[in-house]
């Protein structure tokens, strides 16, 4: 049993789509999506993508991704890399998968001269809290979340 860690192409667009769907149900969202597959492709697989992807596949399974995508940090004066989901499929899990999709998002943030990784855990998901500290990751509790969206970014 063997797990490969791909970037994903436009063909994997249902696949992303298929992962950010059960990602939803399990944060408890699952009619929240409204993403596509042609927005996924659009926005991902052209000229100036806006994010990347990679998948985990599991003998030839699809089984997990990482999504991501550069920001700049204006304070130490380099990119970095928002890790906007890491997900692997109930039946894939503790099988090292998530370990490996972000160890690969970390050797794409030293080859491109990153100096971080961010990301976000909802504060009920207790697995991934343990995972992200057992590999040395920064809890940065003085800091909330906002976020501006719908009719009030409209008004903005």
């Amino acid at each position: 049993m063997r797990t490969v860690i791909r970037r994903a192409t436009a063909a994997d667009a249902a696949q992303i789509l298929e992962f950010i769907r059960a990602l939803a149900a399990f944060e408890r969202a699952p009619d929240a999506v409204t993403a596509t597959e042609e927005g996924l492709i659009r926005d991902g697989f052209g000229p100036n993508p806006l994010y990347r992807c990679l998948i985990a596949d599991y003998d030839g399974q699809p089984a997990g991704f990482a999504f991501y995508f550069f920001n700049y940090s204006k304070w130490v004066g380099r990119p970095g890399i928002y890790v906007e989901d890491l997900f692997v499929l109930p039946q894939f899990r503790r099988l090292g998968i998530g370990r490996e999709l972000l160890r690969q998002v970390a050797a794409i943030a030293m080859e491109t001269g990153c100096q971080r990784l961010q990301w976000e855990v909802l504060d009920w998901n207790t697995p991934a809290i343990d995972f992200y500290r057992a590999i040395g990751a920064e809890f940065l509790d003085e800091w909330r979340n906002v976020r501006l969206s719908g009719e009030a970014l409209e008004r903005l």
